[in-house]
């Protein structure tokens, strides 16, 4: 199996990522993002997307209810279904799915976020969790009868509410849950950087400890990501490609080692 990670840059190559797939044997499970879908919605909206850091330092979107209708919108709606509509172009019998439907991602909401204001600790409270198990029986017999699952946000919590959470924690469960041969991430650049200010810096392979060394010095929203990048490794992924998906055939260029591949 392949696990396939999009993120939701405006650059990325959708339709050379569908053609792609479609060439692939075994099984795959996509999971996708809409960052830049969203923003876009919100400014039209004329809704404001709020950023806070914790105090450990790491980066997220405040989720508010405002938050996940966008999500909705956004993640569910147009990308999701544009993705879906690219893959059946492509002879692939994709199934788009939030983590809410059948409850295929269950979560558990976050008892707060720490962060500090003004020289004070403050915790604060939104609609935001960690993916906690995977309805398995339900993907299982997706891909058992030919379907390709293309899941995104939101999930669903222990009350059954719609929340958000990152895409790359999502992966690493689905990674711990089911039998990964490799895990591709598409991203707008040319791979993991070394200089985030140099487009040219893209380191070609990493090791697990090189990881996380850069996870210790990192900040911001990469210092989640190479967070959950590690934990793949811990829960037993082999290969994880971290590959420029705005190339015209992305998926060729990953399996012919371009990128950054982590072992």
């Amino acid at each position: 199996m392949i696990i396939i990670k999009i993120g939701g840059g405006r650059d990325i190559n959708l339709a050379g990522i569908a053609a792609g797939i479609s060439e692939l044997e075994g099984p795959v499970i996509i999971v996708h993002g809409a960052n830049a879908l969203r923003n876009e919605l919100a400014e039209k909206l004329g809704s404001q997307i709020k950023t806070v850091t914790s105090a450990s330092g790491y980066s997220s979107v405040f989720s508010d209810e405002q938050v996940i209708d966008l999500q909705m919108m956004a993640y569910a709606g147009l990308r999701n279904k544009r993705l879906v509509e690219l893959l059946q172009q492509n002879g692939v019998n994709a199934v788009g799915l939030t983590g809410i439907d059948g409850a295929v991602i269950r979560g558990k909401r976050n008892a707060g976020i720490r962060v500090r204001e003004n020289g004070k600790m403050k915790l604060l409270r939104d609609f935001s969790g960690k993916p906690k198990s995977i309805n398995k029986e339900l993907l299982d017999l997706l891909i058992k009868n030919n379907f390709v699952p293309v899941l995104t946000v939101p999930i669903i919590d222990e009350n059954n509410t719609a929340i958000n959470s990152e895409n790359d924690d999502i992966t690493a469960l689905l990674n711990k849950t089911f039998s990964v041969q490799r895990v591709i991430h598409f991203i707008e650049a040319d791979g993991l950087l070394e200089d985030s200010t140099d487009p040219d810096s893209a380191v070609a392979e990493l090791s697990k400890t090189r990881l996380a060394q850069w996870e210790d010095r990192a900040e911001g929203r990469i210092k989640r990501k190479l967070h959950a990048i590690k934990k793949l490794f811990d829960d037993g992924a082999e290969l994880v490609n971290i590959c420029d998906g705005r190339t015209e055939n992305p998926i060729a260029d990953a399996l012919n080692g371009k990128g950054t591949i982590i072992r």
